[in-house]
């Protein structure tokens, strides 16, 4: 195949990426992939969506988006998200020519490195990754069951605070003083869903946390809360009637060829003026009841070495490592 083009997804482009995605997967996901397209569309800033065609015709796809901050990455980076070949045409180097292109438009705007994961389960995945030169992270994917909303008496207890409890990292999960059984841990808070208004709020709390301005990011963030989701779960708590902290979350079927609902945690930010009065615990509490009642199954996150004090809370609310590895790619020059 001699005359491909690289070019950008368009909307037009749904159908085809519909049909390949269905026969890869084994079932349609138009609702996912439509929603993805939608947000490169308008939010261009913070997607890469690139379609190798011939003569007119689809061959394949890669969908990938930019992050700036999530899990609390200290870098922007690139999440691979998506990448489709049709099956009468693998084989043929697409899949490669498809991420060359990613690396050379991600480094044009200032992108390090590619972000990706998929299931030990899924060799094939596995070993294309393998060939184009991705390695193991050293990011840990968790996972915690939903379970119908049963987020159990030991989790949802107000926890005791964290030793070395620091309030610089970005996703900062704020505890209670007292371990009291009686009393949920979303109780310890007004906790609501996240709402376009709340912007300012979000951004003096990250503006806090991390000592930057990045208001256009969070902005993004939360259009894609509101808007990208199949299932808007992300959430502010209140205390003093103020807003003190929040939680960002996607629930959908599609990321990382997930092919059963679960919620990702993206950011997940306290004041520091209210750590230790169990922010944190009342919003992953209020997720977890949400989620059972929607029947969205599992949540997961992921977390980086430096973040002990995370890892070792996240462990503690009932979180697990997952079936899925973690893996990154150096763009190259």
């Amino acid at each position: 195949m001699k005359n491909i083009t690289i070019r950008a997804l368009a909307k037009d482009d749904l159908d085809a990426v519909v049909a390949i995605d269905s026969a890869i997967e084994g079932h349609a996901r138009r609702d996912y992939i439509e929603r993805r397209l939608t947000a490169a569309l308008r939010e261009p800033a913070l997607h890469l969506q690139l379609a190798a065609t011939e003569g007119g015709s689809l061959l394949g796809y890669v969908l990938a988006r930019i992050l700036v901050g999530e899990f609390g990455g200290p870098q922007p980076g690139l999440r691979l998200e998506i990448v489709g070949v049709r099956s009468d045409t693998r084989g043929c180097g697409i899949g490669a020519q498809l991420l060359h292109a990613l690396m050379t438009q991600a480094g044009k705007r200032g992108l390090s490195e590619i972000h990706t994961a998929a299931s030990w389960r899924d060799h094939d995945m596995l070993r294309w990754f393998d060939a184009m030169g991705f390695a193991l992270s050293t990011d840990r994917w968790l996972e915690c069951p939903v379970e119908a909303g049963a987020y159990g008496a030991q989790q949802d207890a107000s926890p005791q605070a964290i030793e070395g409890d620091t309030p610089g990292l970005e996703i900062n999960y704020g505890t209670a003083a007292a371990n009291d059984f009686e009393k949920l841990a979303r109780d310890c808070a007004d906790v609501r869903s996240m709402k376009p208004q709340d912007l300012q709020a979000i951004a003096r709390i990250d503006r806090t946390i991390t000592g930057h301005e990045r208001s256009a990011y969070i902005q993004g963030q939360l259009a894609e809360a509101m808007n990208d989701s199949a299932i808007r779960v992300s959430l502010t708590a209140r205390l003093d009637d103020t807003i003190v902290g929040y939680l960002m979350a996607r629930a959908d079927i599609g990321d990382y060829g997930r092919t059963e609902p679960a919620a990702v945690i993206d950011t997940l930010g306290v004041d520091p003026a209210y750590a230790q009065r169990g922010v944190g615990r009342a919003l992953l509490s209020q997720l977890f009841a949400n989620l059972g009642a929607l029947r969205v199954e599992r949540v997961e996150t992921i977390t980086a070495p430096r973040d002990q004090v995370l890892l070792g809370f996240l462990l503690d609310a009932g979180f697990k490592p997952a079936q899925r590895l973690a893996f990154m790619r150096v763009i190259s020059a």
